[in-house]
């Protein structure tokens, strides 16, 4: 039964580290154990106030126990009795007594770390931090002329007690003959901020730079208290321009320009660092994942596969990307290669959708459809091929298909949201309008907060020009559901053509497209212009649209309707 509390407990989990974190001196050898213990002969009284001990301790009764060992530990001064006296004592919750048994430990066994630690817990859950101070200044006093070095490891052996304003008080007290040293200065600003006193946390790291202008450690420490953005990129930029070697800060400067989506600036910096590690695994994803974000192609397939090739780390991102880089440069073969290596995490189920959409431009539905299908023989439950199959046979232009499958999909799992989604969209392309309701109706009654349920039934009204105060209903609920959807946004644009406000209307196809350049919007936003009598605009809009989406069959539909 372990009855220690979480301030007794964490300093016990620390016995195998250092005492005080102090650097280790040399010594002379030590005195085998033999040695150092008491002559102790043991008589009767011994043993018996021992198996006292212990059998109260076995049956709970800590605070016999802890009495019956404190008595021992004074009569032989063994100091492994007095170890035992203090631990029983803590579980006891017996403090004075553990106090007591712990100040007798060390004076037995002064470089005992455990004997530190205990004593320390104590003395710093008691609120006697001058106590405490003064045990571990003597301990850091031998440490000079490595005492900065010993204060830096010293704040990591107090970092999780629970009390940090005690914590803050006791590294004030502790430091106060060194502060003419930056670490000093440092481990205050650490107990500061852990105290939740920023304002002082910044005061003294200041103070560490003003020491030691090129610490790159105190540098990090301070960004880490700059707002996030521009006042902290500015900081490590010019601790950099002063310290070009600072491997950490340059790091640290990349990441801050990631989160400020300053991409192409952020791969300058990690093309620094590669430039210092260039078989750095971290690095080359890094540069090869921001050169694809600012559209390098090039340069982002080279790192990439520099970091397949040395294998260290999650290889499945690398090669999904990979696959989307051959298949976006035109080489299918590669791509289909690339995604069949992706054997595992996030982007498995992704990279094997991919590749039969790969295979099926490749004119190859069937093997496409076979592949699909026997990912879902492995993963039966995963919704997301059923999808991909229905998307593949509607790209094919085979609605039917696409219909019959997903109809049978239905029948096994009536109530699966995706599905019902999925089999309403394909009845819209046979134009079962009575079948897409019913099963659009269900997903709304299944999940009222599904928006797209609302647009999909809201749209096809509107697209068929029927029902329409119904239909704008349906899109304002869509929209109340997800705002500033682009697809939504789009269904409001048509509605709003189909009553007759063109102008309006464009305002809201507009605003879509800026968000999601998708080209049945650009279809919608050119059949506007045309009404509104700009026809150049429109087949500017179309054209641009059909470059970039040559396949897409509701795009060409309404362009044959304008251009024949």
């Amino acid at each position: 039964m372990n009855l220690f509390s979480p301030v007794f407990t964490f300093f016990l989990t620390l016995a195998s580290a250092c005492a005080w974190a102090q650097v280790p001196a040399a010594s002379p050898v030590p005195l085998k154990e033999e040695d150092r213990l008491p002559k102790q002969e043991l008589t009767g009284q011994i043993l018996y106030q021992f198996l006292l001990a212990e059998i109260a301790a076995q049956r709970g009764q800590f605070g016999l126990s802890a009495s019956a060992y404190l008595d021992l530990a004074l009569s032989t001064r063994d100091p492994r009795i007095v170890r035992r006296a203090a631990e029983i004592a803590l579980h006891a919750r017996q403090y004075d007594v553990a106090l007591e048994a712990s100040r007798l430990w060390l004076s037995l066994e002064p470089e005992s770390a455990q004997a530190k630690q205990t004593l320390a817990t104590l003395l710093l859950s008691s609120g006697r931090i001058e106590e405490l101070a003064a045990s571990v200044a003597r301990d850091l006093a031998a440490e000079t002329p490595r005492v900065g070095e010993a204060l830096l490891k010293l704040i990591g052996v107090f970092a999780r007690y629970p009390d940090k304003i005690a914590i803050q008080r006791l590294f004030d007290q502790l430091t106060q003959p060194y502060l003419g040293l930056a670490e000093a200065h440092l481990v205050r600003a650490q107990a500061a901020v852990t105290a939740g006193n920023a304002d002082r946390a910044r005061s003294e790291i200041d103070q560490a730079l003003q020491l030691r202008p090129s610490w790159e450690l105190a540098a990090l420490f301070k960004a880490e208290l700059l707002p996030k953005g521009a006042a902290q990129l500015d900081f490590l930029k010019a601790f950099l321009e002063a310290n070009p070697e600072a491997q950490d800060a340059r790091l640290a400067y990349a990441r801050g320009l990631v989160g400020e989506k300053r991409y192409e600036a952020s791969r300058i910096e990690f093309r620094r660092l590669l430039s210092a590690n260039p078989n750095n695994p971290d690095m080359l994803y890094a540069v090869g994942i921001l050169s694809l974000q600012v559209n390098d192609a090039a340069e982002a397939e080279q790192q990439l596969k520099r970091f397949v090739e040395i294998g260290r780390g999650d290889l499945d991102p690398a090669r999904f990307y990979l696959g989307q880089i051959a298949d976006q440069a035109g080489r299918p073969d590669d791509a289909v290669r690339w995604y069949d290596l992706v054997v595992a995490g996030e982007h498995a189920m992704p990279a094997k959708v991919r590749a039969a959409q790969v295979l099926l431009r490749q004119n190859k539905l069937d093997e496409a459809r076979g592949r699909l299908a026997a990912a879902r023989a492995n993963a039966p439950g995963d919704i997301r091929l059923v999808v991909a199959e229905a998307q593949l046979l509607r790209d094919a232009g085979r609605h039917a298909d696409a219909f019959a499958f997903l109809a049978s999909e239905l029948e096994v799992q009536p109530d699966q949201p995706d599905i019902l989604y999925e089999t309403a969209l394909a009845a819209e392309k046979l134009g079962y309008l009575d079948v897409l309701e019913r099963h659009l109706r269900r997903l709304m009654a299944l999940k009222p907060d599904s928006a797209q349920a609302y647009n999909a039934l809201g749209y096809s009204l509107a697209d068929r020009n029927l029902r329409l105060e119904e239909a704008a209903q349906l899109i304002e609920k869509a929209l109340s559901l997800a705002q500033d959807d682009p697809f939504i946004l789009d269904s409001k644009g048509w509605l709003l053509f189909r009553q007759g406000k063109p102008a309006a209307a464009l305002e809201a196809l507009q605003k879509a497209f800026a968000q999601k350049p998708d080209p049945e919007i650009a279809a919608h936003i050119g059949e506007v212009l045309w009404v509104l009598g700009r026809p150049n605009e429109a087949l500017a809009v179309w054209r641009e649209a059909s470059k970039a989406h040559p396949t897409n069959e509701a795009l060409a539909a309404t362009i044959k309707r304008f251009v024949p």
